[in-house]
């Protein structure tokens, strides 16, 4: 790990690098489980006859699920960047304009790889990472 670079002691960069990595697991977990739920509804409704109403709150259900997949799927990219930035030594500064991320969005948000501006922006333009 280079820290030589880092605006962040070891201690601080080891802390954060092991709440990335229950959070990498976490969003992991949470994407298999969706994916296995999806999986059984699909396969429920293959089987059954059903309402219409039945048939429309599956349909929800699942873009609900879908949504929630890839909203996970783009913070997954953010946190494994994160890590590669710890990795880096460049842990807590923007990859998009050097800048220093602030010490209070980390603390919120461990795997912001740019400022809240930034990414405001980027969420705006539909170029969201990940």
């Amino acid at each position: 790990m280079n820290t030589r670079s880092s605006r962040f002691d070891k201690s601080y960069l080891e802390m954060k690098r092991q709440e990335l990595t229950r959070l990498r697991e976490a969003l992991r977990y949470a994407a298999l489980s969706a994916e296995s739920e999806e999986a059984e509804v699909q396969q429920e409704s293959n089987s059954q006859a059903r309402e219409y109403e039945d048939g429309a709150q599956e349909l929800d259900m699942l873009e609900t699920a879908a949504h929630l997949v890839v909203t996970d799927t783009r913070r997954l990219a953010r946190v494994e960047r994160a890590l590669q930035k710890i990795a880096d030594g460049t842990y807590g500064i923007s990859d998009v304009s050097g800048q220093r991320i602030p010490n209070r969005r980390l603390e919120v948000m461990p795997e912001a790889i740019d400022t809240l501006l930034e990414q405001q922006i980027s969420e705006r333009s539909g170029n969201s990472p990940g």
